[in-house]
């Protein structure tokens, strides 16, 4: 059981937001296979406000679709606290705040991770969004810091983020500088529990039970946030939950399985998203069929796809000839 403010999650385990992929099918597919808690793809400040049709479209939900966090980049403490009131009465459970993305788009005008460099200006965005929400808990999800390693700026804001009343801080284990080099540091996450008294969710480079486990084990972390580790697999979800109670990890999917979802998967993008089905579709075949034998030339033949009709034909036909259980218990490849 993980408590986020007055948020209460069975499983300590959470989708992190993600553009271009944790869209509303992704999520259905998520939580038929486990997730309790979902992120929409990051929205900006700026973009809720003025109701973009991009925007609008990555808002949309389901009643299944719950409990469901909502995800701030911004720029203004003003822009912000006021998207994230509208975000709190559009019926999103909780509020995150964007203190980790490294894209330079966002970054040069002081938002994402950049804001780890001035914490008078992370003060003023939580003092706004904090006290713009009536209910709804409000998090941060940010980097250990923008060039230093040592998760000293992640602290300081994890620091005020707690002294501003903020429920929970989610820590990337690398700065803004590595992207998505290298290695996250569990250990530096650990230093960032130690400083806080509200919840810390650890995350990075978690792709099975067993770096779940070094990661709760060398951070002692209250929640695992997944990111890239659950694109085309939507198994992980159940096999981290497990960690937190302590069981034997649950069976691994069969090659049939996988056909199933990812068609599954396909006809919830083409329900709810059939605008980009196509595209989309496209790259989510090939990350759940990334470990089979065969997926290069899958791959060739899906991206030169002209139909929906013809990527479902490729899905139903495609077979994994000598695919064993040692192919499926390999770690996927990272993004």
């Amino acid at each position: 059981m993980l408590s986020i403010g007055s948020l209460r999650i069975s499983h300590s385990v959470i989708q992190s937001p993600m553009s271009g992929w944790t869209d509303l099918p992704f999520r259905l597919i998520a939580r038929e296979q486990g997730l309790q808690m979902a992120f929409l793809e990051m929205v900006l400040a700026d973009a809720v406000m003025i109701g973009s049709d991009n925007t609008s479209a990555r808002m949309e939900t389901v009643l299944e679709d719950r409990p469901l966090g909502a995800q701030l980049v911004g720029y203004t403490p003003e822009s912000i606290g006021a998207a994230a009131a509208n975000l709190e009465a559009a019926g999103f459970d909780l509020i995150d705040l964007n203190l980790g993305c490294p894209v330079r788009k966002v970054t040069c005008k002081n938002g994402g991770s950049a804001i780890l460099k001035d914490p008078d200006l992370a003060e003023k965005i939580f003092r706004s969004v904090v006290g713009s929400v009536r209910t709804a808990p409000v998090t941060v999800k940010m980097r250990l810091g923008y060039d230093d390693p040592s998760g000293a700026e992640a602290i300081r804001i994890a620091r005020l983020a707690e002294d501003c009343g903020m429920s929970a801080v989610t820590v990337h284990g690398r700065t803004k500088s590595q992207g998505y080099s290298g290695q996250a540091d569990y250990e530096a996450i650990g230093r960032v529990k130690k400083s806080v008294g509200i919840p810390v969710i650890g995350n990075g480079d978690v792709i099975d039970r067993d770096s779940a486990r070094r990661l709760l084990e060398i951070s002692g972390c209250d929640g695992i946030m997944i990111g890239r580790g659950g694109l085309g697999n939507p198994w992980i979800y159940r096999e981290v939950a497990a960690v937190f109670d302590d069981q034997s990890p649950p069976p691994l999917p069969s090659f049939d399985e996988i056909k199933r979802t990812l068609l599954r998967h396909l006809d919830l993008q083409i329900r709810h998203c059939p605008g980009t089905a196509l595209l989309v579709m496209r790259r989510v075949a090939c990350r759940y069929f990334r470990q089979c034998p065969g997926v290069g030339n899958f791959r060739n033949r899906i991206n030169r796809a002209s139909s929906l009709d013809e990527i479902r034909m490729l899905i139903e036909d495609f077979e994994s000839t000598g695919m064993s259980a040692e192919d499926l218990e390999q770690p996927p490849a990272a993004a």
